[in-house]
């Protein structure tokens, strides 16, 4: 199964894109979900695979799906 990351900050944006974005990926990928405003360790981790901002999809073929504008990462540090 394809594996992907879903980056969020915890906002009304990026909570409803993660509902929205699981709803429609869950059969087809495994989507580990990190809330960068709680996990703000993993910032680094984000940023290296090319997220600008949130919410944000890291799909494992390293491209970035940038799903709307929540906040940049420079916001969450």
């Amino acid at each position: 199964m394809k594996k992907a990351v879903f980056y969020h900050a915890g906002c009304p944006v990026c909570v409803s894109a993660e509902q929205e974005m699981l709803n429609l990926i869950t059969d087809k990928v495994e989507v580990e979900v990190v809330h960068l405003g709680e996990v703000k360790s993993r910032l680094p981790e984000a940023e290296n695979a090319g997220v600008k901002s949130v919410p944000a999809l890291v799909l494992d073929n390293g491209h970035v799906l940038h799903i709307n504008y929540g906040a940049g990462i420079a916001d969450l540090k």
